[in-house]
């Protein structure tokens, strides 16, 4: 089957209308307003977890300016034929996104959200005019869409259009915000003594979600999403018939995600079902309450890519779509002590923390059990299993494509931090010939480094090669040497020297000896010198290692 991957594509209609493939999702409508009848409804998961695309959904379902019938024909949501008759194309709508509102300062992010709100005026060209509504909306309304509004106006803009549109349709509005957390996220990373931010921010959004949701007249119900749920900063509070449904919660848990069976069906329709295994290696291990499930965005990418080139080899799609600023954050703290705990879930373990769906931007750095939060909220880790409930929570790593940024992150951090004095004393070791002292500082330097790959000698391999890199001296790895390869070769030119390394994994800390014996066997049997012709010092050396042990032997001279 020849199908159309929609990559990007956020907008239902535009979707449906192009014949991509979509993974019907439409379920959840029913479920929502017939099942919980909740006034407002709060979804909060990762970025490029599908959050627009299902309200972007929901708006063609529920608006009365528009016929959707085609665009749903086929769909799970038509099988309950009554409610579709009572709720499809039956309300007015009013559907806005913050996610692209990011910028430096709130003057600029300000500008943008009024922006956004004078293009939300513009898809409503006859409000204004209609004789059913009040001058004084109307006035507000014109000021709103010419970005001249005030910051009464900005505040309340939300309920003004619905007091507008409940005159005009005679009926209650359904509110739709999509991340509407993200000009708060954005204002936390900038804000400082220089740059107040955060503080100015909160007060318009809580401003725009207070008038628009709590004791609003005109409001049928209202579905939000985001990356958190904002707790102690009012957003919420005194809101009625409220519900807010995390990654910790089982209700609604396989709507944001895709499935293992979803996944099998789309890479069948692809004609790429031989790619499952990589797929799920990549991509799959997120836990929503009791759901398994993949990053949607990845696997359009991955499928779209397998689509031109059916050798197609993964890559990380999702790195470039969020920030990974938290991290550093987290490693960045000395007093979390974080760093055996990393290194559990860089090996593929679990970590046992307290955590909590209820957070606040501005306090999120106060402590290590808000930092645990975050990455779990945001994506980077995810609970070990379904049955995993209370404050406590087994975490993890959820696949190869997150473990990849943790190494590109977290390690390279750790990389960059190490006490230069170390590595200089370990040069001068090597240099000198001080097989000893070359022990002591490589062990130093793996102590205050993260491994990962449960120490598996291409772990050690890369730490030794990430040490002389960037040194000023010339470094060859596994390169064609003698009747051999090195792992490291190590050449200062302006000196005429250089230093050659075979390196070894002991399976036991009382191996260390013989390993390294063996690394400097097969330097010698493999003449790995023999090809460093007009340098006058060649040091050889066997180094052993043991988790975070070194043991270095050098060849006598």
């Amino acid at each position: 089957m020849d199908i159309r991957i929609g990559v990007g594509k956020s907008d239902f209609a535009v979707l449906r209308d192009s014949g991509s493939y979509y993974v019907d999702k439409t379920e959840i409508l029913y479920e929502l307003v017939h099942d919980t009848g909740n006034e407002v409804t709060l979804f909060t998961r990762p970025r490029r977890f599908g959050k627009t695309l299902m309200m972007s959904m929901m708006e063609c379902f529920f608006d009365i300016g528009k016929d959707s019938r085609g665009l749903f024909e086929g769909l799970k949501i038509t099988g309950h034929k009554e409610f579709c008759d009572k709720w499809m194309n039956k309300s007015p709508v009013l559907f806005i996104s913050f996610k692209d509102i990011e910028a430096e300062n709130f003057h600029d992010a300000y500008a943008m959200l009024k922006a956004r709100l004078a293009d939300i005026c513009k898809k409503f060209p006859g409000l204004p005019g209609d004789g059913k509504v009040n001058k004084f909306d109307s006035e507000t309304f014109t000021r709103l869409e010419g970005q001249e509004g005030n910051t009464a106006d900005v505040k309340n803009a939300l309920k003004t259009i619905m007091r507008m549109m409940h005159a005009v349709y005679g009926k209650k509005v359904i509110l739709l915000i999509d991340e509407y957390d993200v000009p708060l996220a954005r204002a936390s990373e900038k804000d400082s003594a220089g740059n107040p931010f955060y503080s100015p921010m909160l007060d318009v959004v809580r401003g725009i979600m207070g008038t628009s949701l709590k004791d609003n007249e005109y409001l049928e119900f209202a579905i939000i999403t985001g990356c958190l749920r904002i707790a102690k900063e009012s957003l919420f509070t005194g809101t009625n018939n409220f519900a807010s449904y995390s990654v910790l919660d089982e209700d609604f848990s396989e709507y944001f995600g895709f499935s293992g069976e979803e996944v099998e069906t789309l890479l069948a329709a692809a004609d790429r079902g031989g790619a499952a295994s990589v797929m799920k290696e990549w991509y799959d291990g997120y836990v929503f309450g009791n759901s398994h499930v993949y990053c949607p965005w990845d696997v359009v990418n991955y499928v779209s890519a397998l689509k031109k080139r059916k050798a197609a080899k993964p890559k990380n799609y999702w790195k470039h779509t969020s920030h990974n600023g938290i991290l550093l954050a987290f490693v960045e703290r000395n007093d979390f002590n974080v760093e055996d705990k990393f290194e559990v879930l860089m090996n593929g373990g679990t970590i046992s923390q307290a955590v909590s769906d209820e957070l606040t931007y501005d306090t999120l750095h106060e402590s290590e059990e808000n930092l645990w939060s975050v990455l779990l909220m945001t994506g980077y880790i995810t609970k070990s299993g379904p049955g995993e409930d209370g404050e406590m929570v087994s975490l993890k790593i959820p696949n190869r494509e997150i473990a990849s940024i943790f190494e590109d992150t977290v390690v390279v951090y750790f990389k960059k931090s190490l006490d230069l004095s170390i590595h200089n004393s370990l040069m001068n070791a090597l240099w000198d010939g001080d097989e000893d002292g070359a022990s002591k500082h490589l062990s130093e330097l793996l102590w205050r480094t993260i491994s990962y790959n449960d120490y598996h000698e291409d772990y050690y391999h890369a730490f030794l090669s990430g040490i002389f890199v960037g040194r000023g001296y010339e470094v060859d790895s596994n390169k064609e040497k003698g009747l051999g390869r090195p792992d490291i070769l190590l050449k200062d030119k302006n000196n005429r020297r250089a230093i050659i390394i075979e390196a070894k994994k002991s399976k036991k800390e009382s191996d260390m000896d013989r390993d390294c014996g063996e690394a400097i066997s097969q330097i010698i049997r493999e003449n790995y010198a023999g090809g460093l012709y007009g340098y006058g010092q060649v040091f050889s050396y066997g180094v052993a290692f043991f988790q975070k042990q070194a043991k270095v032997r050098k060849i006598p001279t």
